[in-house]
């Protein structure tokens, strides 16, 4: 058998492009062969693939297995091949999330339910990489759907943290240190965040601080952070590193008090087990797959309201036996998601579905 993936980019800092060459090489050792083949390409990566141009419209005993996570002309290669067809499903953002701010993004998520939908009759098979979005298949209309891990090593053997960084931090002051890792973006709650940040200040702790690690998803949105941030005086509070090296990541991990997720909508969230896996404890907004991910291991929200997230963080930064037991339970959390077993589990929810 061969399995081939085809997915609209390949990059080395997103998780969906590790995931694949992860699969790729947990197939390998099965005895299962596949290329992959991607719209776009990150340069560190680009080798790894083949441009969607290449991909044959029929090899004999393959099977093509398709990345859905957006809206992608990557999606017409489907079309053109005549080999049965399995997904691997990732989510896909509502476009209400981000319509009012970038229509043009909007337009990309909306035409990736479009696809989504038009894959149900064409998918013998599929996978999610959570119950909340294999339910999303089935409302899709998918025949036989499993449950199939991300495979993600972010939170096993981390790299050292940057040494400047480290330095840094550990000659700054008190206040409670809070993190976020993600897309900049809307439907991520950032404004959410800011929110938050400036009750807790304002209520709690004068000195607290928040960092947005992650790309912002447009100029304009993160414009608008700015002028927010100013209006509240929050300006020096808040920081924007942009996206990180491993090591520099590593080094803002290690300095963080508490991961803040006020998100509307999570297919998995990585973000959160990376959190625990450093012992940072979770504070997340209880929608979408967020509670299934973060388990018993964290205080899930009930909404996105700046006091009621204020008011947990101040509780987790005073309470010393909460925080003891929220990582305690974070490291416990962790290890379900552990590589080597999700990549077994992976490959048996794959194959299972495949009748091999």
């Amino acid at each position: 058998m061969i399995i081939d993936q085809l997915l609209p980019s390949l990059a080395s800092r997103d998780a969906i492009g590790v995931h694949a060459l992860r699969v790729q090489e947990a197939l390998a050792r099965r005895g299962i062969t596949g290329s992959i083949y991607y719209g776009t390409a990150s340069g560190d990566v680009a080798g790894l693939g083949k441009s969607v141009d290449h991909l044959p419209a029929h090899v004999d005993d393959r099977i093509l297995l398709y990345h859905s996570s957006i809206g992608s002309v990557v999606f017409d290669a489907l079309r053109r091949v005549t080999d049965p067809i399995a997904v691997d499903y990732h989510n896909i953002t509502p476009a209400s999330e981000l319509d009012s701010w970038e229509p043009a993004i909007a337009g990309e998520v909306a035409l990736g339910r479009v696809q989504l939908d038009e894959l149900a009759s064409m998918a013998t098979y599929a996978v999610a990489d959570s119950e909340y979005n294999r339910l999303e298949l089935d409302a899709a209309g998918f025949g036989p759907s499993r449950v199939a891990p991300l495979l993600v090593d972010t939170w096993s053997d981390p790299p050292s943290p940057d040494a400047q960084l480290t330095k840094n931090f550990a000659s700054r002051g008190p206040g409670q240190r809070w993190i976020f890792v993600g897309k900049i973006s809307p439907h991520k709650g950032t404004h959410h965040l800011i929110a938050a940040l400036a009750a807790m200040r304002t209520l709690y702790d004068p000195l607290a601080t928040l960092t947005l690690v992650g790309s912002p998803i447009s100029d304009r949105y993160r414009d608008a952070l700015s002028a927010y941030l100013h209006r509240l005086g929050l300006d020096d509070a808040v920081k924007f590193p942009g996206s990180l090296s491993p090591e520099e990541l590593e080094a803002y991990w290690q300095a963080s008090d508490l991961f803040l997720c006020l998100s509307h909508h999570e297919g998995f969230g990585v973000p959160i087990v990376e959190a625990m896996a450093h012992g940072v404890p979770v504070i997340a907004h209880g929608v979408t797959a967020i509670p299934e991910t973060v388990g018993n291991a964290g205080i899930l929200l009930a909404g996105t309201e700046a006091l009621r997230a204020a008011t947990a963080a101040h509780r987790v930064a005073t309470d010393e036996v909460l925080r003891e037991e929220m990582v305690a339970r974070g490291y416990e959390r962790v290890s379900s998601f552990d590589l080597s077993l999700a990549t077994e589990a992976f490959c048996d929810a794959l194959l299972a579905g495949l009748g091999e």
